[in-house]
């Protein structure tokens, strides 16, 4: 990568706290293993909104992909492929949904940054579905951006050959820095009122993406959304926030199981996702680490990210005596 995107896919907001937290929280927390069990096979199978799932890993949505690699996104999809993993795609993609779509073999899921003008997000919400795909990320945090310092020190803007094709309007004034580009196409004004309404003009199930708060997750739930994802934006909006390693417990023991809980923010070990689930997520997400796999070996690059996360996480599971996803709770947590 150039270093221009390299700051760009690596900072953070601020003084970059909560980046540095969304790492070293799942570090501290530690294992509490059971032995003598038979573990000669381990199954990561897993099911989520009614999809099967070959193991609780998902590509996290990203924008901008062609910044790591030609071919943007659609390496993305084919590395998603080959490793039989489910990719969630950013309304800032690079590649048009529904070219990926078309490439994706396993459940593709959009994320949605919805506009001011609301026929405009239905036109998005539209094409989404009619590509094929199978769910809907409303990202809720980020109604402005915040302050990514590492970003504005490097330059960063988009180059001149970049399309966005999944924007119901192209940015004014052609490729401009990542904020002027945001700042344009996000919405300020949006609110639970605008969750009802997407959720009356599509069939696909729809996520909110960006939940910390305990209190939001309950409105959520209330709202009749179909799941969250617990996420801190990587890092990237508001600093000072906590990880998402320390705000998981506190979101699922408030749900009490009443929605289906993805989380990501710093997952880099199989064993990240284990203690994820033991917190009450039903699946991860990952979303620097396969970027960088993208921009090392494109495809494969990808493919041998989540590779290595799998093979971790059955390696985790088998060392701390779980056989099956649902056999993974608090109980295999230090106390």
């Amino acid at each position: 990568m150039s270093g221009m995107a390299l700051s760009y896919i690596s900072g953070g907001a601020a003084d970059e706290l909560t980046l540095r937290a969304n790492l070293e929280d799942w570090k501290q927390i530690r294992l509490k293993p059971t032995v003598l069990v038979d573990v000669s096979h381990v199954d990561l199978g897993t099911e989520l909104l009614d999809q099967k799932l070959g193991f609780p890993i998902l590509l996290a949505p990203a924008a901008f992909h062609r910044l790591c690699h030609p071919e943007g996104e659609l390496a993305t999809v084919a590395g998603a492929n080959q490793a039989n993993a489910s990719f969630v795609l950013s309304s800032y993609s690079t590649v048009a949904v529904e070219e990926v779509a078309a490439a994706a073999k396993h459940p593709l899921w959009f994320q949605l940054y919805a506009q001011s003008d609301r026929e405009l997000t239905r036109h998005m919400v539209q094409r989404a579905e009619a590509a094929g795909c199978k769910a809907l990320c409303v990202t809720v945090d980020t109604p402005v951006l915040g302050a990514r310092n590492r970003e504005s020190r490097s330059l960063f803007k988009l180059p001149p050959e970049f399309k966005l094709p999944n924007l119901a309007v192209e940015p004014a004034g052609g490729r401009a820095t990542g904020r002027a580009v945001a700042d344009q196409l996000l919405a300020p004004t949006l609110t639970w009122k605008d969750i009802e309404w997407l959720r009356s003009i599509t069939s696909l199930p729809v996520l909110l993406k960006g939940i910390m708060n305990p209190d939001d997750a309950v409105r959520a739930a209330d709202a009749g959304v179909a799941g969250i994802m617990v996420s801190n934006h990587g890092g990237r909006n508001l600093d000072t926030l906590p990880s998402t390693a320390e705000a998981l417990p506190r979101i699922s023991d408030k749900l009490q199981g009443r929605l289906p809980i993805i989380v990501d923010g710093g997952i880099r070990r199989g064993t990240d996702v284990l203690k994820a689930i033991a917190l009450g997520a039903q699946a991860v997400m990952i979303g620097r680490p396969y970027l960088h796999g993208l921009a090392v070996g494109g495809a494969a690059g990808v493919a041998r990210v989540v590779e290595i996360l799998r093979t971790e996480l059955q390696m985790a599971m088998a060392l701390t005596g779980r056989t099956r996803i649902a056999e993974i709770d608090r109980s295999v947590l230090w106390d």
